[in-house]
């Protein structure tokens, strides 16, 4: 039986500047440990907070260390991550561990977004610690600690959805734009007061339109 085009890749060998491919693994490591070790500093500041005598000021730098720092690493490690994912082999729906991760981190990044950031908000308003901000930043650090073992384990088998063929690389210039782009959402996140990274979601639709298996996908 001939082979479905839809999983052979065709056209020249793509290639890849390991530099560039390396520089976006690095950023992507050093971003989660900092995503992790800012949870758990919020962990640590709430769990201040509810002793009563200093919630006033602890969820006032909760607050800051997550509008700061936490939201631009959390948005920097997910998205180098997924770009990791669709600009390689690997893919995002050829392998389990992969696919799980990649769920994981949309479930914590928008997790933070629409539940922990409004109740840091409200919490450094009324200087009113809440023990479900302590329960909430704990279980993000495990989640990410988590996707830690998942990522060096890489436990499971592939996905229904792999293609036959092994997915080329995207070009060079996929990584280039990959690590301009976190660094103009941190940019246009600081000038407007709150995140934004709609370059990192220009980046993600571009590579989720062009995987083998989101075609395979839409196919089926």
């Amino acid at each position: 039986m001939p082979e479905s085009p839809i999983g052979r890749e065709t056209g020249p060998v793509t290639r890849v500047s390991p530099r560039w491919r390396q520089t976006v693994v690095w950023l992507h490591v050093i971003s989660s440990v900092a995503w992790m070790s800012q949870a758990l500093s919020l962990c640590v500041l709430t769990l201040v907070a509810l002793d009563g005598h200093h919630a006033g000021p602890a969820m006032l730098m909760a607050k800051r260390l997550d509008a700061v720092l936490l939201a631009p690493m959390a948005n920097t490690a997910a998205f180098t991550g997924l770009l990791l994912a669709g600009a390689t082999a690997w893919g995002f729906f050829r392998h389990w561990w992969v696919l799980v991760k990649f769920g994981l981190t949309l479930i914590q990044l928008y997790a933070g977004i629409f539940l922990l950031s409004p109740a840091l908000t409200q919490a450094a308003a009324t200087a009113v610690p809440v023990w479900q901000l302590a329960a909430g930043s704990a279980l993000m650090a495990s989640g990410l600690a988590f996707q830690v073992w998942i990522s060096v384990a890489k436990p499971w088998s592939r996905t229904p959805w792999s293609t036959a063929a092994k997915p080329r690389p995207a070009p060079t210039w996929v990584f280039t734009a990959g690590l301009a782009a976190p660094i103009a959402d941190t940019a246009a996140g600081i000038a407007l007061g709150y995140p934004m990274p709609a370059f990192s979601l220009i980046m993600l639709a571009v590579l989720l339109v062009r995987r083998p298996e989101t075609r395979l996908l839409r196919a089926g």
